[in-house]
């Protein structure tokens, strides 16, 4: 798309921005669309997602394909005008075209979701409102909502300090947060409502000594100091430091002292932390299944060789997390994913690798952080304690897995 608007300078913002968000909106629903029409080219697609994702029907199509204008695409040929006259997927159709997800992970979805599995699918293929974490140590939720009234913010339902700005339908342009002065200020962050969740959740019993296995940009990071406050001391730590990215900028906009930087250099820079952590926290390297409501091209460039390098990653980190825990200690593991080869099997695997750590009730903390009961289906059980499965249909979050596992000694 960014070639395409380099290639062709007559198209504004305005239309830049439209054929953006057609384009991904294609590829949300890219096999029910196509199992609409009939078939699978793109020009299908395109015409079911402006008629019936747009909502724009026959009259709108008809007045973008006029016949009069040479520049319009061609006019609706009689079966395209059949096929949107009365959209409908067909009968037998599949349940991964119903729930446009890739046929070959159905199984693992089907492992996870159960009898849920295309109302989560369809949830999945919606856009995603963009989720800010309010920096309490600058702000209050109250104040960022009057900020940001002009977006139209909300609480977010479940996190205490989140706010929720809708992203918006059709061809209507993004909310451009980081543009308000409020971020400037450092009063919130880009991040969603479920990352928000599980960062709260690692940090329920407190801890002074952490390390963020996984920091990348630093959100978890930068959301346990602001929870656990000036006593805490925060080790983020990438295995590849352009992951880092803004990392530095952010802990400067959000005015904390606690985040220490750990650049991966040497052989192991981790070993003078070895034995001595409160709280690990692994935002595990995983397929960001989760995601795919921000991201929908990644759901069809997702091969199973992928998936087999995630699980391998996945074991490493937690076996570099294992030792860094001290007796008495815990790990919080967390993926973007609600495929369970990443999640409860992966734990599975650790406990038997690692019999010093049990699973503890990880969806008994739920109500302390949200002071709200806990939803169907939410809690899973995980080894003999629980862990938290979120998703876009049952919490209108990302995908997220949250398993919090203790250091017996």
């Amino acid at each position: 798309m960014k070639d395409w608007g380099l290639g062709h300078r007559f198209a504004g913002s305005k239309d830049r921005n439209a054929i953006g968000n057609l384009v991904f909106d294609v590829l949300r629903r890219q096999s029910s669309l196509s199992a609409i029409m009939g078939s699978d080219t793109v020009r299908a697609r395109v015409l079911a997602a402006y008629a019936l994702t747009w909502n724009r029907g026959l009259a709108g199509l008809d007045a973008v394909l006029d016949p009069d204008d040479r520049h319009a695409p061609p006019a609706l040929s009689p079966d395209e005008r059949r096929a949107l006259e009365a959209p409908a997927l067909p009968g037998d159709a599949p349940d991964h075209v119903r729930a446009n997800l890739p046929e070959w992970l159905i199984g693992s979805f089907r492992r996870a979701l159960d009898d849920r599995l295309v109302a989560e699918g369809e949830a999945l293929a919606a856009r995603a409102d963009v989720d800010l974490r309010v920096n309490t140590t600058k702000a209050d939720r109250a104040a960022v909502l009057s900020a940001l009234g002009p977006l139209d913010a909300t609480p977010t339902p479940w996190s205490p300090i989140g706010v929720r700005v809708p992203v918006g339908e059709a061809d209507a342009k993004a909310p451009h947060v980081v543009s308000e002065f409020a971020f400037k200020r450092g009063e919130f962050e880009v991040q969603d409502e479920g990352s928000q969740l599980a960062s709260l959740i690692a940090a329920e019993g407190g801890a002074t000594n952490v390390v963020d296995l996984c920091a990348g940009g630093g959100g978890k990071s930068l959301a346990l100091a602001a929870r656990l406050g000036p006593s805490v001391r925060i080790h983020a730590y990438d295995n590849d430091k352009r992951r880092f990215g803004d990392i530095l900028d952010r802990i400067a906009r959000a005015g904390t002292q606690t985040i220490e930087i750990v650049e991966p250099r040497g052989p192991d820079p981790l070993a003078p932390l070895d034995g001595t952590a409160d709280l690990v926290v692994v935002d595990a390297p995983c397929t960001g299944t989760g995601t795919w409501r921000r991201r929908p091209d990644a759901k069809w460039r997702l091969a199973p060789g992928a998936l087999a390098t995630r699980l391998m990653q996945q074991d490493e980190v937690l076996d570099r997390a294992a030792r860094l825990t001290r007796p008495g200690g815990r790990i919080c593991y967390i993926t973007c994913s609600l495929l369970p080869e990443e999640n409860e099997d992966r734990l599975d695997a650790f406990l038997k690798r690692h019999p010093a750590f049990a699973v503890e009730d990880t969806a008994a903390f739920w109500q302390p952080v949200t002071g709200k009961p806990l939803p169907p289906h939410v809690g899973l059980a995980v080894g003999k304690g629980t862990g938290l499965r979120l998703s876009p249909y049952l919490t209108s979050t990302d995908g997220f897995f949250v398993c919090l596992l203790r250091h017996r000694g």
